[in-house]
């Protein structure tokens, strides 16, 4: 096959990404060259994403990119990418998860300041409501950009801390004092790149199924379904996150109102199968969740 072209939006985080996966296609024997793309959600870095009005804000451009045969790749953060993806797009390979979880890191002004005093700074609603539900005095800010620009936004005293995935941290190879939030239950697929592709190319499909990681593609197949059947898009306050074990399957999943006042806190362990994501978000559906996202869409 002729060089593959892989599409990457262009922060340093993003090219990390892209560079795994052309590492791993490299390793296969392939040639690779990276393509970078400017993203609407990183040209718009004055309003929270919720506000642009655009599904899929990250990944739209890179989308527009592969279906035009500009790039045979996009290689996104899959907890970006929209439930619903284009006609004729498909993710093709799941790396394997690393690190899934949210953390707390902290202005060092206010290092020994009380976690329930702390001003914190995020434009991520999930974020927002998790924490509202268990400090409902927190004063917020808005924040958004890449890990560096919202550390240095941090620095400037922002607030008093700030919210970011462990994922970026660990990557960045940063050095950096962060506080695990059990609290916090993650995105759905947080922590996972993936490679959309287009269906019609079966080469590249059979080559990227070589990449794939069958357990991580399992558990955000029930992640996203979980996502996707609760209507949520990627900016309601869902959490989700499957492990495997064996044959079982051990999930949790959330949905809280914006304010946070009301959650919702799902735990079940199943065998898998297929339907696993639906049948987890129609019971949460079916014990209030449906209220709480009627509410939401008339505050969104």
């Amino acid at each position: 096959m002729k060089t593959i072209k892989i599409g990457t939006r262009n922060s340093p985080l993003a090219m990390w990404q892209a560079e795994r996966v052309a590492f791993q296609l490299q390793t296969l024997g392939h040639k690779t060259e990276l393509v970078p793309v400017v993203s609407t959600g990183d040209k718009n870095l004055q309003q929270p994403l919720y506000a642009l009005g655009i599904t899929g804000v990250f990944t739209k451009d890179l989308d527009i990119a592969l279906l035009n045969k500009e790039i045979d790749i996009a290689v996104h953060s899959l907890k970006d990418v929209p439930t619903a993806l284009p006609t004729g797009v498909i993710i093709s390979a799941v790396l394997e998860r690393d690190f899934p979880e949210d953390v707390l890191i902290r202005n060092p002004k206010a290092k020994d300041k009380d976690i329930s005093e702390l001003s914190v700074a995020t434009s991520s609603l999930r974020r927002k409501a998790f924490w509202l539900n268990q400090y409902p005095n927190t004063h917020f800010s808005d924040i958004r950009g890449n890990v560096q620009t919202r550390l240095k936004k941090l620095e400037d005293g922002l607030a008093d801390a700030t919210l970011l995935s462990l994922a970026g941290i660990k990557r960045m190879e940063m050095d950096i004092e962060y506080e695990y939030l059990p609290f916090l239950l993650q995105a759905p697929s947080q922590g996972v790149v993936c490679c959309a592709s287009l269906a019609e190319n079966e080469e590249l499909t059979s080559i990227l199924a070589q990449i794939n990681h069958e357990e991580t593609n399992k558990c955000t197949k029930i992640e996203r379904d979980f996502l996707r059947h609760l209507e949520g898009g990627c900016t309601a306050p869902i959490g989700a996150r499957a492990t495997i074990s064996g044959n079982s399957i051990a999930f949790e999943g959330r949905i809280a109102s914006l304010d946070g006042s009301k959650e919702i806190d799902l735990k079940e362990i199943a065998e898998w199968n297929d339907d696993l994501g639906v049948r987890f978000a129609q019971q949460v559906l079916d014990n209030g969740g449906k209220a709480i996202m009627e509410e939401i869409k008339t505050q969104l």
